[in-house]
């Protein structure tokens, strides 16, 4: 079987989106997996696929592979790149989009300028819904201390679910952050059954932060859509950001708006299309 795709990141989080409307072809998680391969397939972060939605009053379905073959609830970059891929793409003509996710419902938005404003929906916060199991004795209601598993190291996390769960922990600085030890020991973290993507969040005022995420199923990336609305809402729950916060990430800045509990996380930046092909499965 041949498929066509199209290359794409996010701020460096890159992408290989595959639609599944105008041609016939089926990705699983064996197949996600293949492609997603940096030496043996295309190379990718994630597989993004485009379909028809089970909902009528949608527009698209959007499924999110990780490059180990795992599917996903939501990723922000991606979706932003969705977005530019179905306009590109004219496979709708419409500037406000609104697709399915494992996540719940997603509605994009494209702007002149070519950026994507993603509306990612109430965090959820609750810990049976992100899910998390908090360990008792919590210092409160959105802060927790995690020892790490086979240490005598604790972290303080703030557990939050932007559609898929997040652990997002305070830093002194992004660069000296251990990312690469403590990223995957928090991944796998007994407290998140359904594992955790990890952000190490450094703040520089009240309306800027340095991030770093460790992706489950994928590893650290350049950027994280998801990872920095978590952010953005574990300081506001602290009371360490302001509603519009700029966050830099590897790859660049997006920018984040959440004025505080019950209203939707926005986030806008850009997407950009490397090239196309086609490849052999």
């Amino acid at each position: 079987m041949r498929i066509r795709f199209t290359k794409m990141h996010g701020l460096g989080n890159d992408f290989v989106v595959i639609d599944a409307i105008g041609q016939r072809v089926r990705i699983d998680a064996e197949r996600a997996k293949k492609i997603a391969d940096r030496r043996f397939g295309i190379g990718c972060d994630q597989v993004l696929v485009v379909e028809v939605p089970q909902n009528p009053d949608v527009d698209f379905r959007y499924r999110i592979f990780n490059n180990d073959g795992s599917e996903v609830e939501n990723c922000g970059n991606g979706a932003r790149c969705f977005a530019k891929f179905v306009t590109d793409r004219k496979l709708t003509g419409k500037s406000n989009i609104t697709v399915e996710t494992l996540g719940g419902i997603m509605t994009l938005s494209v702007d002149k300028s070519g950026d994507v404003t993603v509306d990612m929906g109430a965090p959820i916060l609750t810990p049976e819904q992100i899910p998390f199991q908090p360990p008792a004795g919590a210092a409160t209601a959105h802060t927790h201390t995690l020892p790490l598993p086979n240490s005598v190291e604790t972290f303080d996390i703030s557990a939050v679910s932007m559609g898929n769960p997040h652990a997002v922990t305070l830093v002194e600085s992004v660069e000296s952050a251990e990312v690469a030890r403590i990223g995957p020991l928090l991944e796998s973290h007994a407290a998140f059954p359904q594992k955790v993507n990890v952000g190490f969040m450094a703040i520089r005022s009240r309306d800027a932060i340095d991030l770093r995420v460790y992706e489950r199923g994928a590893g650290e990336t350049l950027a994280c859509g998801t990872g920095a609305c978590a952010a953005v809402v574990a300081g506001r729950l602290q009371n360490l950001l302001d509603e519009s916060v700029t966050v830099t990430v590897k790859g660049g800045k997006l920018r984040i708006h959440w004025p505080g509990i019950g209203h939707p996380v926005m986030m806008t930046g850009p997407a950009a299309t490397v090239f196309q092909g086609q490849c052999k499965l």
